[in-house]
Formats: structure tokens, sequence, C-alpha cells
């Protein structure tokens, strides 16, 4: 969701970062080797990209390039620069990404490129706007099944709590009951190595799996793993075109069976990476703010009644109905997903709210949000991100009141692609509102 969504967008390429393979001229931009011949500068990039990257821009300008891992990437940080990226024939994405894609999850050239752009293209009408609906209601039921395991009150991480019952939500509805660890006595296991695939992912990506071990064991487990769940899923899978979950739409316009496994892996990955966080983040700066929380609760009065009265089914209708939620969302995927615009203010300003100005009714952003990607490779699950972070919260919210335990956690700088995870644990104590369920 960079809510990454699905595979098209596995990378979640933002502005600032653009792979090019290109000879030293004296037209390139500035380059900065570090000292050790092929590491280059990876091990100074690698402790805090985004600090670098600012550094850098602070010394160098908009553009320049870094040589780490024996390539050269170039980033582009300005405006001006972001147009060229996303629309210029000269660039591409397949080639950009498909050695991260080989290193991730053991796809081979050949076959990717063969399989990318039907793959995409299927992406891309099964969960376009106008389809949403087909997910919303078994999403709304899963998430509120799984939210009554927190029970009716409790303490806890707040990143841990929208886990818990996104995770098993998001999949179940995605990749049809069942077919994934979901349960309380099987996750365990599964959740120890899934977390660490995804902690090393955007490493494990660049370089070469010897570097990385234990994340190498852990994308092993994981492919036995999906082994089963493909064949799971091909037993299950109905002649029925609607009645088919998208990983068996996957697996019907997958061109080489033995890979099922991998591309399954990264579809759970990418289904997961970047929406989870950025419900945290949205969850955080709602409650951290009481005007937008008192906001977001009249909002959410109005479209259903006192909060906690009784169950609530969501419908698409009903969170079009909530555009300052939207708006909300969106903004903590602009302010937790590297890419940032920065200015310093020297007068007094007044601005309208930014989101006011995009025509969310026609699913268009506004020009310099490229969180999604830019371009014919935008992310293509990018509304089904947006929608399930919306019904999360609005279940969420409208279930429970919360104290909050700590302060806002400040973002981590350690990676560039994808939403920032925090770097303390946000506690909170919640409980069930009054004749709540």
């Amino acid at each position: 969701m960079a809510l990454a969504f699905l595979l098209a967008a596995i990378l979640g390429l933002l502005v600032v970062k653009a792979v090019l393979f290109q000879l030293r001229n004296p037209s390139s931009p500035p380059c900065i080797r570090g000292w050790i011949p092929w590491f280059g500068a990876a091990f100074q990039f690698g402790k805090a990209p985004l600090e670098f990257i600012e550094q850098a821009r602070s010394k160098h300008g908009p553009v320049f390039t870094i040589f780490a891992l024996g390539k050269r990437y170039t980033f582009v940080t300005d405006e001006e620069g972001a147009e060229v990226f996303f629309k210029s024939e000269d660039l591409n994405f397949e080639q950009a990404v498909q050695q991260a894609v080989k290193n991730a999850v053991s796809v081979p050239a050949e076959a990717f490129y063969q399989n990318h752009g039907n793959l995409y293209s299927m992406l891309k009408g099964k969960m376009a706007p106008s389809n949403l609906h087909m997910f919303t209601g078994t999403l709304c039921k899963e998430l509120y099944e799984h939210m009554t395991h927190l029970g009716t009150e409790g303490t806890g991480d707040l990143n841990d709590l929208v886990r818990h019952v996104m995770y098993p939500a998001v999949v179940e509805t995605l990749f049809g009951k069942g077919i994934c660890p979901t349960g309380q006595s099987e996750i365990k296991e599964f959740e120890e190595h899934f977390q660490k695939y995804d902690e090393d992912f955007e490493y494990a990506s660049q370089m070469p799996e010897c570097f990385l071990r234990n994340w190498s064991k852990s994308k092993t487990w994981l492919l036995k793993l999906f082994e089963k769940v493909v064949l799971d899923a091909e037993r299950t899978n109905p002649s029925e075109t609607t009645s088919k979950t998208l990983l068996q739409h996957l697996l019907d316009n997958l061109q080489g069976r033995h890979l099922a496994p991998n591309y399954s892996l990264l579809m759970l990955w990418a289904s997961q990476a970047n929406a989870i966080p950025i419900a945290f983040w949205t969850l955080v700066f709602i409650l951290a703010y009481p005007s937008i929380y008192k906001k977001i609760m009249e909002d959410l009065a109005s479209v259903f009644g006192k909060a906690g009265k009784d169950k609530i089914d969501v419908s698409e209708e009903d969170l079009k109905k909530l555009p300052f939620m939207k708006w909300c969302t969106l903004e903590a995927i602009r302010l937790r997903s590297p890419g940032a615009i920065t200015k310093k203010v020297v007068n007094p300003v007044r601005i309208q709210d930014r989101w006011k100005e995009a025509n969310l009714e026609k699913n268009a952003f506004l020009d310099s949000f490229v969180a999604f990607g830019g371009g014919k490779h935008q992310c293509p699950g990018r509304w089904f991100a947006i929608m399930e972070i919306q019904l999360f919260i609005v279940l969420f919210l409208y279930r429970y009141e919360f104290v909050l335990l700590d302060a806002v956690p400040k973002e981590s700088p350690l990676h560039l692609v994808g939403t920032q995870q925090p770097m303390a644990p946000f506690r909170v104590q919640y409980k069930c509102r009054k004749d709540s369920y």
C-alpha cells in the first residue's frame, strides 16, 4: 500500500528512488561512492536510508547517485524530476524490479517477464473501484469476528492489536477461509517467520541471500508452507468465476505451476506489509488529536447512530459518507511513507485542507501524492488498501474507547521502501463502549 498492495508495486517505487544502470559521464549527477570496492556506500546508507538521503540532498542537490553493492542508484527528490521519472519511456519498471523479485521470492527473470503483465492486468481489474463491493461484506464480517478475540477490554501495544485483527481478516478475504494459518494455536511459528521475512524484505531484495541467513531460513519455511496453501486453494477452486478468491484468480492466470508458492508468498507480503502499519499510524494520529477524534466520532454517529449501540455492517456506500476518515488515512500515508516534500515556514500562512482539493469520487489523488507510485505501474490494489484501512478503523473506533498510555512514537528511519514502522510501543487501554455488542 507505498501502501503498495499487490505484485506490480512490489517495491513501492517512490519519487525518491530511481534505479538507473549507467556509465559515469560528465553530465551524470554527483555520485556518492564510499571507499570499499563493490560495497561502496552500502554500509552508511543501510544504517538509516532516509537520513542518508536527506544529508545527500542537502549536500549534492535534488538529484544524486549512490554506488552500493555494485550498482548505481540515482535518487530524484524534486517534483520536476518526478514527472520525468513516472512518464519517461527511457525508464523501465520491469527491469528495475525483476532482480528484487528474484531475490525476495525466487522467481527467475524469464518467468517474471512472462507473468508480470498478465498478473498486473488481472489484479488491476479484480481490485478496481467498481469491484470493491465484492470484498467489503466478507472483509467486514472477518474484521468483526477477529476483533471479538480481543475481548471486551484489555491493554496492549496498538500495533499488535491492529495486526492481530487485520492480518487474519484480510488473509481470509483474499486467500479464502482456512487456507493460510490464522488460528490462535497455529499462528505463532508462522508470525515469527513472516515478521522476520517482512522486517528484512527490503535489504534481502537488494543483496545476496547469503548475507541474511535468518531471513533466508524464514523465506524457505514460508515457501514450504505455501506449497500446502496452493494445494488447498487449487483443491477448493470453484468453476464459477464470481466464487473464486483473489488467490485462485492468481493461480488461474499464472504460467508455471511450480512457481505458485512463490507468487502466493509475494501476494501475502504485498497484502500485509504496508496496509497494517498505515492502519496503525492512522489510528495513532486520530487518537492523539482530540479535535480529530471528536470529528471522526461525530461522523460515525451520523452514519451508524451512537457508537457502541449495536453491531454494524459497513458497506462501500457507508464509507463514501465518511470522507474525513479517508483524508486522515491518506494523510497518514503521506506522513509515514518515505518521499516527503518539506519546506520551512518563514511567515504565517493559511492553507486549505489538502485532501479537499483531490477528486476522490473520481479516484484521483493530488498531483504530488506518489505513495502508490505513478504512471502506468501504479499499485493495482491501492483502492482495496484504502478501503480495508477505513473499514477496520470504523469498526475499531465504533466498538472500543481508548486511553493512551504512551506518547506518539517516532517513525523508524531504517527503511526507504514502504511504510515506516514505529520505533517504540504505543500502548493503549481499550474497553467496549457501554451497551456494545
